[in-house]
């Protein structure tokens, strides 16, 4: 049975859609991941995505997109609702096995 993780990071950016897509971008560069969902809170100045796969990819996505958000997010600038306080991101993981995995997107990856 595979191990699928759903990975669930935050970032401090929730108004500047060029700086999300950049930092989505960044996973959807690893292959055997699924992002699922990019919910941006313009109140709270936060993005909240859900990506889906194995270990492996899904610890190599959220590497790479922490290393984006480090690049792109100015935690000096930041303003919202709940203000974060010098973290761009963090990140909720989640393991759950493949058969309770119920597909309604498309093929890891995309």
């Amino acid at each position: 049975m595979k191990k699928l993780i759903e990975c669930v990071p935050n970032f401090s950016e929730g108004n500047d859609m060029h700086i999300i897509d950049q930092i989505t971008d960044a996973m959807k560069t690893v292959e055997g991941i699924s992002v699922i969902d990019v919910d941006p809170g313009k109140a709270t100045n936060r993005t909240v995505v859900t990506m889906v796969g194995e270990p492996e990819p899904i610890c190599e996505a959220a590497f790479r997109a922490v290393k984006k958000a480090a690049e792109l997010i100015d935690m000096t600038k930041h303003k919202g609702a709940h203000p974060a306080s010098e973290q761009p991101m963090y990140v909720h993981w989640c393991r759950f096995p493949i058969s309770r995995w119920k597909k309604p997107w498309n093929t890891p990856g995309n």
